[in-house]
Order: structure tokens, then sequence, then C-alpha cells
């Protein structure tokens, strides 16, 4: 199928798509600490404000549109743009996301960056609906020099509106499992015209070079680049927000010398199922504390209504502010309901249980709790992580267990000795360092007359 054909039948779908989808789309916006101006400002409505900020931005010459959907390719953007200003600090970047949490932590990332008395040097928008006319008012108001997408959402109406600019268009960090690579397969004849307009897809494994080349993408455009995810350069926790976050377990009643289970990322159902194998251990450990960190914060309410029918009650984050001091209960157990945490909480963990691994497939991210060297556990189901599971489990880096029964077993295992959890920790941090430097080859591919500062 030609590339025109295939933006026909895109946009001859896409209208219908976007009625079906607005209602969820509506009610997880306003969930999620959304506003209904939010709406506006993806249909190209951008605000005094926000026009202003991006007249101010200091360098026309090389200006990045960077676009991250959510929370975690947020995380992923700003450790890109860190390494970036670094490099090429004349360099401004606008950076987009698709929902509020990931707005929200982008909004604080560029108030931190700061900027030049005469205007900002990161500003962030909602990212525009892919609709032919939006795309286009959002380039020109941008005016960017280059659009950087962050792991594999492409937009065909904005790539197609890009190239007819000559404004080229790098995917960075990007990732293909098989199970997406199949899925994307079905519909070949109508993906490959649109992947075989990005300009440079920089992927995280050698793997994914065959899957995109698949996919339409020259592989002379195709370069190996690793994860930026994973490259331990500039993924330290902040002191300062690990500080905080231990006075918040202390108001929360639980002591720095206590144990602590945390259940990463968990999804619908996962919150019970694991909960009760915590009761178990508790029966062993007494002083196992329990944190709670779900994957969409919406379902707070939800989660604590669960557990406090299996008898544990369930404090909340966001409530820990206080000086009072909450006293120790029979099971310790805070519920995250805060975002722009996770990194530093699995910092403070002594053992991480990664979620959406044993009632969903797919599985999230294991590599943050793997690079604060803690010993990492999961389910069954880590389809989206082939690669990265393979790579752990190879070389003693994290355990995959079958069931909660054998949950259950290996937390009291790791629980009962220090050294094998130093092992797991250890062995973890070590099979990612094939990933350090990622940061700077991505840049110095971004901005190839550069050179990246050591």
């Amino acid at each position: 199928m030609s590339k025109f054909l295939s933006l026909l039948l895109y946009n001859l779908l896409l209208p219908v798509g976007l009625v079906f989808m607005l209602p969820a789309a509506l009610r997880k916006m306003r969930a999620r600490g959304g506003r209904w101006q939010d709406m506006g400002q993806r249909l190209g409505f951008i605000s005094d404000a926000k026009r202003d900020a991006l007249s101010k931005l200091p360098n026309s010459k090389q200006r990045l549109w960077m676009h991250a959907v959510s929370v975690g390719e947020v995380g992923i953007a700003t450790k890109l743009i860190t390494r970036l200003l670094k490099d090429a600090p004349r360099t401004s970047i606008v950076l987009t996301t698709s929902t509020p949490t990931g707005y929200a932590l982008a909004q604080d990332f560029a108030q931190k960056t700061g900027g030049s008395k005469s205007g900002p040097r990161v500003v962030v928008l909602y990212s525009p609906v892919d609709l032919p006319m939006v795309g286009a008012r959002f380039l020109d108001l941008i005016q960017p020099t280059q659009i950087v997408l962050v792991e594999a959402e492409v937009w065909p109406n904005l790539v197609a509106a890009a190239q007819r600019c000559r404004i080229p268009v790098s995917m960075v960090n990007a990732r293909l499992s098989a199970r997406s690579e199949a899925r994307f397969k079905q519909f070949g004849f109508f993906i490959r015209p649109v992947f075989a307009m990005l300009d440079q897809v920089l992927v995280q494994e050698v793997s994914d070079v065959a899957r995109f080349t698949a996919l339409g993408v020259d592989p002379a455009r195709i370069k190996h680049s690793g994860s930026i995810k994973f490259d331990p350069q500039g993924a330290d926790s902040d002191e300062k927000q690990l500080k905080q976050l231990r006075s918040v377990l202390n108001h929360a009643g639980i002591a720095e010398s206590q144990s602590i289970l945390l259940l990463a990322s968990t999804h619908n159902g996962e919150e019970v199922l694991l909960a009760e194998v915590y009761l178990k251990l508790q029966a062993k450990f007494p002083d196992l504390a329990l944190l709670v960190v779900p994957r969409h914060v919406e379902r707070a309410t939800e989660i604590i209504e669960a557990l406090q029918a299996l008898g544990i009650t369930t404090q909340r984050r966001s409530q820990m502010n206080s000086s009072f001091v909450i006293p120790h209960s029979a099971f310790p157990t805070l519920l995250i309901d805060t975002t722009g945490e996770l990194r530093a909480w699995q910092c403070l963990a002594t053992v991480v249980v990664v979620g959406k691994s044993f009632l969903a497939e797919g599985g999230q991210n294991p590599a943050e709790a793997v690079m604060a060297q803690k010993p990492v556990l999961f389910g069954p189901h880590m389809e989206n992580f082939e690669a990265l599971v393979d790579l752990l489990l190879k070389h003693e880096g994290a355990i995959q267990v079958p069931t909660t029964a054998r949950l259950e077993v290996e937390l009291s295992r790791l629980l009962l000795d220090p050294v094998l959890r130093d092992h797991y920790g250890k062995a973890g941090h070590a099979a990612l360092a094939v990933h350090e430097g990622a940061t700077g080859k991505t840049t110095a591919l971004l901005l190839p007359s550069k050179k990246p500062a050591k």
C-alpha cells in the first residue's frame, strides 16, 4: 500500500475511533486529575501563557519537540533532556505528553530545569490529537528542528506533516516485543508506509533491528543505542527525596529497621492476590511492612476497601505529610497514591514484586528496581519485556515464579538471607551494565555535530 492510501484509510477510520474512545478517555482524564481545558489544548487551542513561554525559548536553530506518552516515557525523556542540555546547552525543548500524570511529572521537571532570565529551557504541552490540521498547527506553533518520539508511538498525520516540512523525525529508546511485532504484522500493508517515514530509529536491543526493519523502516536508519532507562548514568536517586520518603514511612509507623515488601505497578486484582501472600509471610516475619504502588492511582479507594476486607488497614501516602506519627500496627501498610516516586520507593524497599505479571499479560518494567540493586520478582506474564527478562534470568538478576505459592517460598528465602538478597541485587545491576552510556549515545545521534560530554 502506498503512503497516500495508508494515510487516507487512517483518516477515514480515525474519526470513528475517536468517537468510540472519547467517553472512556474523558472519564480517565478526569479520574487522573485532568481538566476540560486540557482537551482543548490537545485540539490545538493553546493558552496565551503557553504561547508566551514558547516565544521565549532561547534557541530556534536547535529546538526539539519530544513526545512521551505517560509517566514511564516522561521519566526516560527527562533523563535524555538533562543530557541533551548538558551536551548542547543552547538547545531548547518542547515536551508533550498525553496523560495528566505524565503532564504533572513533566511540568515539575521543567520548573526544576529552570532557564535564563529571558525565558525557560523546557516548555510542557499536552500532545495533539493526530488529526491532520491539529498536528500542522502544533508544528507551526512550535517550529521544531526535529521531532523525537520516545519508545514506540508513531502518529501518521504528524509524521507525514513533518516530512512535508522537511523536519526529521527520530524514535528513541525504541522497543518492540514479539507480541507487538505480531500484532503490527497483521496490519503490515497499512503500517509499513507509516514507519517508512521515520528518519531515525534508535533501538534498545539488537533484536529490535530486525523487528523494525520488518515494519518498513530502512535498515540504514536503525541504530542500536541501548536503553536510556537501563543506563546507570544519571540514575542515582535524589537523596533529598529519599530523606523525605523515610520521614513518610516514620509518620506511617514503619521503622527504618523493618523489612519492606514493595508491590510495584500493580493492576486490578493483584493487590488482593499479593496481599494474601503478605499475610502468610507476616506469620514468619512479624515486622514485615507492605508498600503498594498501583499502576493507576485513581484506583486508590477501591484498593483500600479490598485490603480492608482482608483485615489490612491501609494508610495513604498523600495523607502522611503531617508531623503526627501513627503507632506501629499489626500489618503496617502504605498505599502510594502519588506519582513520580516509584524509583525512590524501590530504593527503600527490601524486596520488590513487579505487577501486571500475575493476573494480566504484558508485565511492567522491572528495570528501575534492578538498578536500585534490589532483589526483584515477577509472575509468569512478562511478555512485553522478553529480552530484559531473559537477560536478568540468565545472570540470576531476578526471579520469575509461576504461581503465588512459589512467590511466597521465594520471598521467604530472600527475607531470611541478606547475602542472597545482595547477590540478586548486584547480579541484576551488573546485567544491565550493557546499557551503560545509552543516554550519551542517543544524544550524540540526535545532535551529531555535538560531542557528548564525558
